[in-house]
């Protein structure tokens, strides 16, 4: 894998024209990042748009790196979305809220 800084996003617009995107992970809304996994002829690309830190063009050795890149990414991008939250606390709390018991019996 090489990596290099681009300091443009119309760069790396520029370059997603000229590619056949594969995959999109992430979202510049919720995760501040997003990784568009790309081929030019025989080159294997990522291309990092970020508004937090420096954006970036990867490229891959061949297919089965460019693959478990893809995985790998949207791994990272799943536990920042959901490392903050505790679902037991929510779950309990809908319970609570949703107490049937209280209900009518007619409608």
């Amino acid at each position: 894998m090489e990596e290099i800084e681009v300091s443009s996003w119309a760069t790396l617009d520029a370059l997603k024209k000229a590619a056949d995107v594969i995959d999109t992970v992430g979202d510049l809304h919720e995760t501040h990042q997003v990784s568009i996994f790309c081929v030019i002829e025989d080159d294997y690309l990522e291309l990092c748009y970020t508004d937090s830190t420096t954006n970036y063009l990867r490229r891959y050795e061949d297919n089965e790196e460019f693959e478990e890149a893809i995985e790998e990414r949207k791994e990272e991008i799943e536990e920042g979305l959901y490392s903050d939250q505790d679902y037991e606390e929510d779950e309990d709390d809908l319970e609570e809220d949703l107490d049937f018991e209280d209900e009518p019996e007619d409608y």
